[in-house]
């Protein structure tokens, strides 16, 4: 004879971590930022991380970096254009490339660097 065990879904809720917990075992090593300039206002930026939960932390982490980059450079904008991801071994990597400029740049993606590098100070995250 089988039995089968119904087993409700508030009780299992209990098992999976919560996103404060996810939060606590979140211990980023942020392994530095390479910064070049490929042409006027287009800047490429390889960064590298271990701990990353996902592919968005060290995306965040890339923009942070733009963010401040387009800051040292006396800009206030900067526009996402693209950002290659790739895991090895437990390492996290990303090459993004931006523009910066001085006024809101057209597209979906841009981002206010003050704004930006303020978030990223309050989450931890190191910027150039």
């Amino acid at each position: 004879m089988i039995r089968a065990a119904l087993i409700s879904p508030f009780l299992l809720a209990g098992c999976t971590p919560t996103s404060a917990d996810q939060a606590a075992d979140f211990k980023p090593d942020y392994q530095g930022v390479k910064t070049s300039l490929l042409e006027g206002d287009l800047v490429q930026f390889h960064v590298s991380m271990t701990g990353a939960r996902r592919g968005e932390d060290v995306d965040n982490y890339a923009e942070c970096a733009a963010a401040q980059y387009a800051l040292i450079r006396g800009y206030g904008f900067a526009r996402h254009l693209r950002t290659n991801l790739n895991q090895e071994g437990g390492v996290w990597a990303a090459d993004a490339v931006y523009t910066i400029s001085p006024s809101l740049p057209r597209g979906l993606r841009t981002i206010d660097a003050e704004v930006v590098v303020a978030d990223c100070e309050a989450n931890g995250i190191p910027t150039v």
